[in-house]
């Protein structure tokens, strides 16, 4: 199959933006570019969106699991008739239809509260819609010398009469480290609730961060801010140590997209390990200070 990446920038004079999509790895990026789109509004967003979409019948649409796209998303889906999947952690392309020319989307998401991950087609109805958490996909490299084409759309306003008027945008404060961005993550589980000073320890040797699962912040152990998982934050860092995390569905949607995962666990049937690049059964207690022992002797 061979299927074109379109981009959709949607905003004001923002034209100059079109080639950083192509870098990112767009084949073509539509933009509209409109005084009414300076601002971010459901209204006109939407409008503008739905018709781009009627106009060049894209078999699927894709957008950002944010706060702005799960408002976005679910608005152009109503009117357009079509299914839509929210916060997916995977999807693939069902091979047995692909080899018919058709590219049919296997979405998953977590469901039932994050207890089980459900896989959603939408088979009759087209675009395929989705939108996809933070950090579930690496972003590749960008190439400065990649060329797409360039199409400027101008939506045809049945209304420019906003219903919602925004007054004040206040900037939210941000406290302490953003773990979304961090390369290195230590996480730790209710396994590790009596020793997070030493987990601490192997996050500060190795430059990284500290972070937690539900379990940990539940019992007041670590801040809501570092939590991973279904409830808390998406992460994909280059390495994401596990300790004492037994591997439940709702924190593993959470970093199972990190480049490599080790974990410690002394329960050797933890569910942790099914997707675990390097597993370590054994007693936090032993396993960290050796850990800690061995970065500094590798410094050395």
């Amino acid at each position: 199959m061979n299927f074109q990446v379109v981009g959709v920038l949607l905003g004001h004079n923002i034209k100059d933006k079109a080639n950083d999509v192509i870098a990112h790895g767009a084949d073509k990026v539509i933009v509209v570019d409109d005084a009414l789109l300076e601002g971010y509004s459901t209204q006109f967003y939407a409008d503008a969106l739905t018709q781009v979409i009627n106009s060049f019948k894209p078999d699927s649409f894709l957008t950002g699991a944010t706060v702005l796209g799960r408002d976005l998303a679910p608005r152009v889906a109503a009117r357009l008739n079509a299914g839509l999947t929210a916060d997916a952690t995977k999807i693939e392309i069902d091979q047995e239809k692909a080899k018919d020319g058709e590219a049919l989307l296997l979405v998953t998401r977590p469901t039932f509260g994050g207890n089980l991950f459900g896989t959603i087609v939408c088979p009759d109805t087209r675009p395929q819609m989705a939108t996809i958490r933070p950090n579930v996909f690496s972003m590749d490299a960008v190439d400065a010398s990649r060329t797409g084409e360039v199409v400027e759309f101008t939506p045809e306003w049945t209304d420019t009469d906003p219903k919602v008027i925004v007054k004040e945008v206040i900037a939210k404060v941000v406290e302490g480290v953003d773990i979304t961005k961090a390369d290195i993550l230590v996480g730790a589980g209710r396994g590790a609730e009596d020793c997070l000073d030493m987990v601490q320890a192997v996050a500060e040797e190795l430059g990284g961060e500290l972070c937690a699962s539900r379990a940990v912040v539940d019992d007041g152990f670590a801040d809501k801010a570092i939590q991973v998982g279904q409830t808390g934050k998406t992460v994909g860092p280059k390495l994401y140590i596990a300790c004492g995390i037994s591997g439940a569905i709702q924190h593993v949607a959470g970093m199972s997209g990190s480049d490599t995962i080790v974990a410690i666990n002394k329960d050797p049937d933890a569910p942790i390990f099914q997707i675990a690049d390097y597993s370590v059964v054994g007693d936090l207690k032993l396993v960290i200070p050796a850990l800690i022992k061995e970065i500094k002797e590798s410094r050395k």
